[in-house]
């Protein structure tokens, strides 16, 4: 039933021809800070600022210098949820090494009213969607029996790989929860350049806590997807960016052990 409720909406949007945005409209694209593969080669810190980033975007995820919190944007408010469990206003000063957001304006809705976890959601999107190779931007508001969240730790020089940070980061488990969960579909080729697949961060209702979603379970929500084939990347011209050796055979393992 999930799955033909995501396929019935995606046809009726098709049919009509607006599951994109037209191309008379200002830009509506994602926006992306360096690379995904970049945090595996220990590239924590960036000189992009929250302040600069808003002006790409009012939606969207990604972490701050020296991994000190997940970031998570909703409403045009930049979050900063940090190793204590709890959700921050983040200063338009604090810079990022990672990060993607966007001007959400989705183009389909849809009612969910059965049991769902992250799985199931996967699937039915990927069921439904009418490519994976374009990207898409999901926002998830419910009432949720149970969501585990992670949010790992500021780290200090010589910085750990993120593949050791991960087994020790702090987790998270809130039940009968409101919140928001605000991310990401990426197609499978853009391995390296972001996490293929779904990543997707919580903030809770009263926004005081949140994190990297890992598993969750509800019976009641709404989701809006944003469609857009448009995406720019900017690029660090300095620092350890620079230097780093980005392309390995074993990055989607990598990406995909870092993101569970």
């Amino acid at each position: 039933m999930l799955d033909e409720t995501f396929i019935k909406a995606f046809m009726a949007h098709r049919r009509t021809g607006d599951l994109f945005h037209k191309g008379d409209r200002e830009a509506h694209e994602v926006f992306q800070v360096a690379t995904i593969s970049a945090l595996l080669e220990r590239v924590y810190d960036g000189r992009t600022t929250v302040g600069e980033l808003a002006k790409h975007g009012d939606f969207g995820l990604g972490t701050f210098n020296a991994l000190d919190g997940e970031m998570t944007v909703v409403d045009g408010v930049f979050y900063q949820c940090r190793s204590d469990g709890r959700a921050y206003i983040a200063e338009p000063s604090a810079e990022t090494p990672f990060s993607v957001v966007m001007r959400f304006d989705p183009t389909v809705a849809i009612a969910i009213d059965e049991a769902m976890d992250y799985a199931a959601l996967s699937h039915a999107l990927d069921t439904a969607v009418p490519s994976r190779n374009v990207f898409y931007a999901v926002r998830v508001d419910g009432v949720f029996d149970r969501v585990k969240v992670r949010a790992v730790p500021r780290q200090e020089k010589p910085y750990r790989p993120i593949s050791e940070i991960v087994h020790d980061q702090p987790v998270f488990e809130h039940t009968d929860i409101e919140g928001s969960f605000v991310g990401f579909r990426f197609p499978d080729y853009t391995v390296g350049l972001n996490a293929p697949g779904y990543h997707l961060h919580f903030v809770s209702a009263d926004r005081s806590v949140g994190g990297h979603v890992l598993e969750f379970s509800t019976r009641k929500a709404e989701v809006d997807i944003d469609i857009t084939s448009d995406f720019h990347m900017e690029l660090p011209e300095a620092g350890d960016f620079m230097d780093a050796e980005l392309v390995h055979d074993d990055n989607a393992a990598a990406i995909d052990a870092i993101e569970k």
